[in-house]
């Protein structure tokens, strides 16, 4: 159901993207922008999972700008949904934009799924513990797993916009190979994939930005925890869904 519904929201938000409608955004109190592609694709998802779990709450990002905030404090279960990670890339043109949807347990990524609609990838928990990348343009999927690093140093995947000095001064010590940049969810996937080491975020990101990302990491041998070294927590109402810095990584670096 998870697959299906981002792949239904990615087609919406495409539809926008391929005829040049994404240029078109408004600015959020918090300074993001938003467009109606960000809208149109977070009432689908909503609406889609309301008709198979009416009673689950939804934490959704453009329904918490617009001060609708669920109570998940006690929920068992609870979604986070963000219908189009990297709308700054989404409005620049850019292919790198996701749509994330995550299924939360007792305040843990249990299933995840990531759907980047311009490049026809999916990623995905698979339900049984594992992970898988389905591409488009085959119809097929396969398993992916976290990868050991390279003895020729580590691959870093880092935000385009934003924390080039702190990523910097966090790898100092670090024997790095490449640094790759790279818009929305898609970094943390690209270490699921094994086509990376490490993500180091150090910019403002919410819980939805991560929580589909955190459930297909863990399934692919892998774990999202703050610069401590704890594991990032999800259901913070009272810190409005605002995640700290981060570390992205391989289980092999922990």
């Amino acid at each position: 159901i998870l697959r299906r519904v981002a792949h239904e929201a990615g087609e919406i938000t495409l539809g926008y993207f391929e005829e040049g409608m994404a240029m078109s955004s408004q600015t959020k109190p918090d300074g993001s922008p938003v467009t109606e592609a960000d809208k149109r694709a977070e009432a689908h998802i909503i609406k889609e999972l309301r008709a198979h779990f009416p009673a689950m709450p939804m934490v959704a990002e453009e329904c918490m700008a617009a001060g609708e905030c669920p109570d998940v404090a006690n929920a068992e279960y609870f979604f986070l949904i963000d219908p189009l990670d990297g709308t700054r890339e989404f409005v620049a043109g850019s292919v790198e934009y996701t749509v994330n949807i995550a299924l939360m347990k007792e305040g843990e990524p249990h299933l995840g799924v990531i759907y980047a609609p311009a490049l026809g990838a999916m990623y995905a928990t698979d339900g049984e513990g594992g992970a898988i990348r389905w591409m488009e343009e085959s119809g097929s999927e396969k398993a992916i797993r976290v990868r050991r690093p390279s003895h020729g140093g580590l691959t870093v995947m880092a935000s385009k916009n934003r924390g080039a000095v702190e990523t910097d001064k966090y790898l100092e010590g670090h024997k790095v190979e490449k640094i790759i940049r790279q818009g929305s969810s898609l970094k943390i996937c690209a270490v699921a994939a094994g086509k990376a080491d490490l993500y180091p975020n150090f910019g403002p990101t919410c819980e939805w930005d991560t929580a589909a990302g955190h459930a297909i990491l863990r399934a692919a041998g892998g774990d999202i925890v703050t610069l401590e070294g704890q594991a990032l927590t999800y259901g913070n109402a009272k810190s409005n869904f605002i995640n700290p810095a981060f570390v992205a990584r391989s289980n092999h670096l922990a």
